[in-house]
């Protein structure tokens, strides 16, 4: 299970667990990492986008951190999200998570609003004086700030504890332009609807969303990938990529949880703004599931 890096292999951006009245269960939460790291995963991002980040109180924002590095067993790497409206509130983010045993953190963009190049460059130094490894994290839809190839490889120079990215864009071109602009930076597949795809241009990583439902059966497709067996991973690929879109959508963390109530694991609900998806939509990713569970069950 024990990579070289703590931002190598599959890391599951876990999912958070909230009771009926829609306080925090630690106690299951921890019980989903031991899961994880049964299952193969090679470790866990807490306090990300599917975790509900933007809705914790900094005192549950630090609980949950501090539940997934208690669960963790050894050799599975535990990657909080540190991210923050500002730079000042990130630094603090990611020098508790130095104190309380972190090795690496995951840092968006400021997301107060559209910053310019030079404030997102200023951003990543400022996080990057605490001395851990970064993982910068790309998603334009929810920050509305790209984190380009060339934009990358500026953060490169000026950062230099900035060692990654996660790629969630969506453009698969981007793995050969990274390389080529910010050839230091370590790529991590972003969305698991992009998986075979990036991986054919040389990635470490793959933070992604579906192993909170299926971390043993992700864990064997990004093997598969890595290793460059495309003709035995893209039967499954296929199988699956219809699930994993949801992944690449607003709604992913209701449907990611769904899908764990479908393999019988505990998903529960979600605070607001995030409301149960509507009724067209619960359909068909019941669907995308069940195809999915039909595919494994068969191939068994």
């Amino acid at each position: 299970m024990t990579t070289s890096k703590p931002w190598h292999g599959v890391l599951t951006a876990t999912a958070l667990p909230f009771k009926p009245d829609l306080s925090i269960d630690f106690d299951k939460y921890a019980d989903h990492i031991k899961w994880q790291a049964e299952n193969g995963v090679h470790g866990a991002i807490p306090n990300g986008s599917l975790g509900e980040y933007q809705v914790l109180t900094p005192e549950e924002r630090t609980k949950v951190l501090k539940t997934a590095l208690d669960a963790a067993p050894a050799g599975f790497n535990v990657v909080p999200g540190v991210a923050a409206y500002g730079a000042a509130e990130s630094r603090r983010w990611t020098e508790q998570a130095a104190e309380m045993g972190a090795k690496c953190v995951m840092l968006l963009p400021p997301t107060a609003y559209r910053a310019n190049d030079e404030e997102i460059i200023a951003h990543y130094k400022e996080v990057s004086k605490v001395g851990l490894p970064i993982i910068a994290y790309n998603n334009p839809f929810d920050t509305k700030v790209d984190l380009t190839p060339q934009l990358v490889g500026r953060i490169a120079e000026a950062a230099e504890n900035v060692v990654a990215i996660k790629e969630f864009s969506g453009d698969v071109r981007r793995v050969w332009q990274l390389h080529h602009y910010a050839p230091r930076i370590e790529v991590l597949v972003g969305a698991d609807d992009v998986l075979l795809e990036l991986s054919t241009g040389g990635v470490v990583g793959w933070i992604a969303g579906f192993p909170n439902a299926l971390p043993k059966e992700s864990v064997e497709l990004y093997n598969l990938c890595l290793a460059g067996k495309y003709a035995e991973a893209k039967p499954i690929y296929a199988a699956v990529h219809n699930l994993f879109n949801w992944d690449s959508r607003k709604e992913f963390i209701v449907a990611i949880k769904v899908a764990m109530e479908a393999v019988g694991r505990y998903g529960g609900p979600t605070r607001l703004p995030r409301l149960p998806l509507p009724a067209n939509d619960l359909a068909q990713l019941n669907k995308d599931i069940k195809q999915v569970l039909d595919f494994y069950k068969n191939r068994k």
